[in-house]
């Protein structure tokens, strides 16, 4: 399951503010999340800003050495 799939936008909520504000508030709502919220978060900036595409996953590859009988 992947983690990022619960977590949606509210465009509802939007306030314009001073950007030293909003750095400081910033700061401190990212201080009060524990520290797995915050990996979330950066997991789910990671995948919107260079793409996710569950279908192109890989699978590890694995080899195996089998004789053939001589003719």
């Amino acid at each position: 399951m992947n983690t990022t799939e619960n977590l949606r936008f509210n465009r509802s909520s939007f306030s314009i503010t001073n950007l030293k504000d909003e750095d400081a508030e910033d700061k401190t709502y990212w201080l009060s999340r524990s520290p797995s919220d915050r990996l979330i978060a950066l997991e789910y900036l990671r995948q919107v800003m260079y793409g996710y595409d569950p279908n192109t996953i890989r699978f590890q590859r694995v080899f195996e050495i089998t004789k053939f009988p001589s003719s």
